[in-house]
């Protein structure tokens, strides 16, 4: 209480100094101009009246004319005026003096109002950032209070969802703002003030309420306020917005994929199914078959049984990918290595296509080492040429290429196929998503893309196609060199 008193009097003790302080240097002055005494005097109530208020500017005003009257207008040394010039120079300092003092507080006045706007618009700037962080409904309503808590030093923030008749705090054990004012505020569609540190105002999106917010504390402006509150409507409209559409979006892709697996199922896992029950039908059915030809039916339902299990491995594989179930063994590793190992397991899987398609490997000397897990690396490039000897003509080449760049690892896998057209090219590493025009020539289930893309990306690392029509593909992925 009493250092609440001082801060009050300091002020008053400070002008009174001041107006001390320029009696004494303008009294030691020999045959001091009245005039530069009585402008020195409205100096001072100036800068008074600017720094602390205009009480003490009119206190000042009145200590000012009081010391001009007694030291400097004759006779001195008392309050009299012998001259009637000098009672109207008296006055009129006195008027001069308070209207000054109160132009300059209304100056200070609109100067802190001004910043006061001004640091509000700010706050609401960064409300309006904080507000575009999450797009997921529940977590922005949840965080919202205490954004607004914290952005605008109030001591207790609350939101009313009428969407979800849910309530939201800054402070999880606070009722000082309670339910039932917060839903009459959003069905007033009108601002309420309660008192000086409590208001409760409706989120407006246009012509409906979507909910309320109470403030309580030192409250900004009306206007900051519906700022404010519309800010909050549209952030939460837009994040409902976002999860509706997320969720159709979803909808669709279960569709798309739905479609794309059962036509998966019925072009490329019923036809090994239909040659390994046409064979052992004929094998059973046919008891006298020569030695060559059980062979040759045995030799089909092994190969469709391998063809079968192939697929399926690699619809578990995507989805241990998916679900971020593999562990990655990284080491540095040389990626000649990986490319090595690709092409043999090629050359051992397509024999009769592997020998149509040379594969020219091009990589420099001084290749650094990448930070990789080698099997999987190897299943990707693997991936990539089994896709370009698929895709291309026979006798076609494939070129395998390396470089490094600014920390990075390049490996590019290119053909001479028929191409992907633009449209094509944003849809090949989809899930179950085969080319067009060659999607009833060419074996397979749409998987071998998706799967090398999980496993790049797994490694920190991107994946790229870049192809024309009629002059074939180069597929690019980056990995991590690995450090020294």
């Amino acid at each position: 209480m009493r250092i609440a008193r001082l801060s009050r009097a300091l002020p008053y003790a400070l002008g009174a100094f001041a107006v001390v302080a320029v009696t004494a240097v303008e009294f030691r002055i020999p045959n001091a101009n009245l005039s530069t005494v009585s402008l020195s005097f409205l100096l001072v109530v100036l800068l008074t009246a600017a720094s602390s208020g205009l009480r003490v500017a009119i206190f000042t005003s009145i200590l000012s004319t009081l010391a001009y009257n007694y030291y400097f207008l004759p006779p001195i040394y008392t309050f009299t005026v012998a001259d009637t010039r000098n009672w109207v120079a008296l006055f009129a300092f006195l008027v001069t003096a308070i209207i000054a003092s109160q132009l300059a507080e209304r100056a200070r006045r609109q100067t802190e109002k001004a910043n006061q706007r001004r640091h509000e618009v700010e706050q609401l700037y960064n409300l309006s950032q904080q507000l575009l962080i999450t797009e997921n409904t529940t977590e922005l309503l949840t965080r919202i209070p205490g954004d607004i808590t914290l952005l605008f030093a109030l001591e207790e923030v609350a939101l009313f969802a009428s969407s979800r008749n849910r309530i939201y705090r800054s402070s999880g054990n606070s009722v000082d703002l309670p339910a039932q004012r917060l839903r009459e505020a959003a069905v007033s569609r009108d601002i309420l003030v309660e008192n000086q540190t409590t208001l409760y105002a409706p989120l407006m999106m246009g012509m409906r309420s979507t909910g309320a917010v109470a403030l309580r504390g030192t409250l900004p402006s009306r206007e900051t306020v519906e700022a404010l509150a519309g800010l909050v409507a549209i952030a939460v409209e837009r994040a409902v917005a976002l999860e509706k559409l997320t969720r159709a979006e979803a909808a669709r892709e279960n569709e798309r994929l739905r479609t794309a697996l059962l036509d998966s199922i019925t072009h490329d896992l019923r036809t090994p199914l239909t040659s390994i029950k046409a064979s052992i039908t004929s094998v059973r059915q046919m008891p006298t078959l020569a030695a060559d030809q059980r062979e040759e039916l045995l030799a089909v339902i092994e190969e469709e049984t391998d063809r079968l299990n192939r697929l399926i491995a690699e619809a578990v594989e995507m989805a241990q990918l998916d679900a971020r179930e593999v562990k990655l063994d990284l080491r540095p590793q040389s990626i000649r290595a990986a490319i090595d190992q690709a092409i043999t397991q090629l050359h051992d899987q397509l024999q009769d296509q592997f020998a149509h398609h040379p594969i020219e490997v091009r990589l420099p000397d001084a290749l650094p080492m990448a930070q990789i897990d080698l099997a999987y690396i190897t299943k990707a490039i693997h991936h990539l040429l089994e896709n370009a000897i698929k895709y291309s003509e026979p006798g076609s080449p494939i070129h395998v290429s390396a470089e490094s760049d600014a920390g990075l690892l390049t490996v590019n896998v290119a053909d001479r196929g028929e191409g992907i057209d633009e449209l094509e090219q944003s849809m090949i590493f989809d899930k179950f998503y085969r080319g067009r025009n060659r999607r009833g020539l060419v074996a397979g289930t749409g998987m071998g893309l998706p799967i090398v893309r999980a496993i790049i990306e797994a490694h920190r690392g991107t994946i790229t196609c870049t192809s024309q029509p009629g002059h074939g593909s180069v597929f690019s992925f980056t990995l991590p060199v690995a450090s020294r």
